[in-house]
């Protein structure tokens, strides 16, 4: 096989509406079988996927936060990869009337629609703090923290360099790790932009576009 490991997104990548397949999983552990090795890339929080998707020990690595939180299911190891924005922003955030708003580990999260106040809050405080857009998703991180910078840790904990390893996704956040792969594909489920990033794009959508991506990479050599 020629990568040795596999990074995917999760919502609507991996998962349809929060929802893994068993089909899906089955694809998993074929790849697994194959010696492969299968690292989790999203911008959720650990709480919340695992409230959502209890099958995070089938992946060597699990990157969270959009890059700010490394977890190994295999230890329960958690390392934190970046600093929380603080307190007195989340405040300001508030006061601008932002809402929803969570608060990870690292990240801060809300939706897209609040881009301008968030920007404001960030601007108000000097903070060298990144605005990542993911669908109607808006997370707020360090600069330099993203899903690529995730996975050059959950890299580092395998050792594994980028060019064994193969990655999926659909959306805006996503591309900061596929760029890092030796070779990138989304599904057909993906935002127009990010198709015309990547090597390859799958006929099918999320779940069943990760299972076809699997069988592609297993008939490489």
């Amino acid at each position: 096989m020629r990568f040795r490991a596999l990074a995917t997104d999760f919502d609507e990548t991996l998962a349809d509406r929060a929802h893994v397949a068993r089909n899906t999983l089955l694809a998993l552990a074929r790849f697994q079988n194959r010696n492969g090795r299968l690292v989790l890339v999203t911008g959720r929080e650990l709480p919340a996927l695992r409230e959502v998707f209890p099958h995070l020990e089938r992946f060597d690595c699990v990157v969270l936060e959009n890059g700010a939180l490394l977890y190994v299911p295999s230890t329960g190891c958690e390392k934190v990869l970046a600093r929380r924005p603080p307190a007195a922003f989340v405040r300001s955030l508030h006061r601008l009337g932002v809402t929803p708003i969570s608060v990870g580990r690292c990240v801060v999260a809300t939706v897209r629609t609040h881009e301008k106040l968030v920007r404001k809050a960030i601007r108000e405080h000097r903070l060298k703090l990144r605005v990542i857009l993911n669908r109607e998703s808006l997370m707020i991180l360090p600069a330099g923290v993203d899903k690529g910078s995730g996975l050059k840790a959950a890299l580092a904990q395998l050792q594994l360099s980028p060019s064994q390893v193969a990655g999926i996704g659909d959306a805006e956040n996503d591309s900061a790790f596929l760029r890092r792969c030796g070779f990138s594909m989304a599904v057909a489920n993906a935002i127009p932009t990010l198709k015309k990033q990547v090597d390859l794009v799958t006929t099918t959508e999320t779940g069943d576009g990760v299972i076809e991506a699997i069988e592609t990479l297993l008939g490489q050599h």
